[in-house]
């Protein structure tokens, strides 16, 4: 009987651990970019190091919604202005990979969510041209019109999204596209920055 008792608790034990670990999974998982390819993905690659906690968890860079009125603040936008991923705000000093790009030319911009929500929408942001590439990205710096909007009004995207869209022309050198999934049931988006050349 009393071995029967440990065996049950024991198996307690072992499913409230798996909930707690299952639970924990949910909670932070979510999405980030694969085309072009993010700051969090690169470092959950290894391509890019010294990224911190961002390397475990590409998918949580999430904050308020509302942008560009509300939302992170300036030099804090990679991040979500979570200082746990201050790293993505970093510059440095131009060494992130960029993706090449074509101005005024087709692309597919893609995201892998690990837990898709019902969705607003999902909307790209690019850098002025003359933009300072060398100062964490604002709202200053972007054009806050976006070059595309993908509206799915509160219906859940698949894990794995793509949305074709176009390369807004006049654009040479470095920039950065902030990619910003707004989630329709909490108060909260996702932001991701993907380093790009033309």
């Amino acid at each position: 009987m009393l071995r029967i008792r440990k065996l049950s608790m024991a198996g307690i034990a072992a499913g409230a651990l798996a909930l707690t670990v299952c639970t924990s999974v949910l909670a932070f998982g979510h999405g980030y970019t694969t085309g072009p390819t993010s700051r969090a993905k690169y470092c959950q690659q290894g391509t890019v190091t010294n990224c911190g906690q961002i390397q475990w968890e590409p998918q949580s860079v999430e904050g308020p919604k509302g942008f560009p009125a509300a939302g992170p603040a300036d030099g804090k936008l990679c991040s979500a202005g979570l200082p746990q991923f201050a790293e993505l705000d970093d510059q440095r000093g131009g060494a992130w990979p960029a993706t090449r790009l074509q101005a005024g030319q087709g692309f597919n911009f893609t995201w892998h969510l690990t837990a898709p929500h019902a969705t607003t929408d999902f909307k790209y942001y690019l850098t002025k041209q003359g933009w300072d590439s060398g100062k964490p990205l604002t709202r200053a710096a972007l054009d806050l019109t976006p070059f595309l909007t993908v509206s799915l009004n509160g219906t859940r995207p698949p894990n794995d999204v793509s949305h074709p869209g176009t390369i807004p022309a006049g654009r040479t050198g470095r920039h950065m596209i902030l990619a910003v999934w707004t989630i329709a049931d909490t108060g909260n988006a996702f932001y991701q920055c993907s380093d790009v050349s033309f």
